[in-house]
């Protein structure tokens, strides 16, 4: 979102650009009236509404594979603060079923790798968290990463979190590697992708390099693969202990629908031992 706002605004003239950002703003505020109800509700802004927004394509292949966690979604954006469905889906994880915000013994070491918005606001504001963003070329994120050649050094962090990243990544047995590797001992990494239900194995091609032929075949025009139920081996091979948590099956159909969560999305997490 702040990569669009910086385009938008080196693109538009200067008195026009205020004028377009604040009727932006008017009919954000407009749509969380539009819908406001008690149906869903956001754990980020607080609000109340009818129903969550509809986000993302409609394409054929997410459809066969059964993808979960890209494409269109009918409850994926909050009317009020834009958070997504994944988003919300990882804030609540992390605040239910980690002690990311009740350690107070000494501060976690957490390196958020293509920081979300929502996420890193949190976060970063916690006071027993020693927050580190990082991207390869976001403008928000506090360092520049590449995640293949991680320059931090071993057993950094107490806890990572690189979601919805490797699916980019042409190398990401390497990337995967490099994470653990900076984990401490008993350290943990969350690491979603989308998965597809209906491959037992992964289906990628590192020779299409094709935008359209990207999309047709793994859902995503700069993605270089489409996960299938292998992607767990994937992170054991590397050394993880892989936690698969159906983190909103957990917590009830009730609750998944109150938040919009996807019940069918799996929360990754790997563990050094």
């Amino acid at each position: 979102m702040h990569a669009i706002k910086g385009l938008v605004k080196s693109a538009v003239p200067r008195g026009a650009y205020a004028a377009l950002y604040s009727l932006f703003i008017r009919l954000r505020g407009l749509s969380s009236i539009l819908y406001r109800g008690d149906a869903v509700e956001c754990p980020f802004c607080g609000g109340r509404f009818t129903r969550f927004l509809a986000w993302g394509l409609k394409l054929p292949v997410i459809d066969e594979k059964r993808i979960i966690g890209a494409g269109f979604r009918e409850n994926a954006l909050c009317p009020r603060c834009r958070s997504f469905d994944r988003e919300r889906l990882l804030y609540l994880y992390l605040r239910d079923q980690t002690r990311i915000f009740t350690a107070s013994d000494k501060k976690i070491r957490l390196l958020h790798i293509a920081p979300e918005w929502h996420i890193q606001r949190v976060l970063s504001k916690r006071p027993g968290i020693d927050y580190t963003s990082a991207d390869l070329s976001s403008p928000t994120a506090m360092v520049k990463l590449d995640v293949t050649a991680i320059q931090f050094a071993d057993q950094s962090f107490d806890a990572v979190i690189c979601n919805h990243v490797l699916e980019h990544i042409p190398d990401d047995r390497k990337a995967m590697s490099e994470i653990y590797r900076i984990l401490k001992p008993g350290g943990f990494a969350i690491l979603q992708v989308p998965i597809a239900l209906a491959l037992e194995k992964t289906v990628e091609d590192p020779s299409i390099d094709d935008p359209k032929k990207r999309e047709e075949l793994f859902g995503q025009d700069d993605h270089v693969r489409v996960y299938g139920k292998d992607y767990a081996e994937r992170l054991r091979d590397v050394g993880f202990v892989v936690e698969a948590v159906n983190y909103a099956r957990e917590i009830g159909d009730e609750a998944a629908k109150r938040y919009g969560l996807l019940r069918d999305e799996t929360v990754f997490v790997g563990v050094r031992s």
